[in-house]
């Protein structure tokens, strides 16, 4: 007797293969400025290496929840048009705050960045619970 074929999450994989490119631009720009810093740890007392490496760090800490409750509402059943919508939200809210972090008077797009990913991490863990719920 074989066991049902599980349906892996297509839509989750499309936002997670655009996030890891996203992290691997912004380990790039950590890279680059340590190459022209030659500073090897830490930041060194460089504000611009500060910036970039806050903003990978805060790409790391935040996008993997994310993605981990996008994957489990896909496979939950959520649908299609709510996972683009977070997947959407989820990129323009690091791209948002990543501009924020990394430009000169674009304090408006580090909050509303912020704001955005924290939205669909609240919003995504609220759609669990409810689907938990009711089912």
């Amino acid at each position: 007797m074989s066991s049902p074929a599980v349906q892996l999450p297509h839509l989750t994989l499309l936002f997670a293969a655009c996030c890891a490119l996203f992290q691997v631009a912004l380990t790039a720009l950590v890279i680059a400025r340590r190459v022209k810093t030659e500073i090897r740890f830490l930041e060194g007392g460089d504000a611009v290496l500060l910036h970039r490496i806050r903003a990978h760090g805060n790409f790391t800490e935040t996008v993997p929840m994310a993605l981990l409750l996008m994957a489990l509402l896909e496979l939950r059943g959520l649908g299609s048009a709510w996972l683009w919508a977070f997947g959407a939200a989820l990129l323009l809210g690091r791209a948002l705050h990543v501009h924020g972090l990394l430009s000169v008077n674009a304090k408006w797009a580090r909050v509303a960045g912020m704001l955005a990913t924290l939205a669909v991490i609240s919003t995504e863990a609220l759609a669990g619970l409810w689907m938990h719920l009711a089912r």
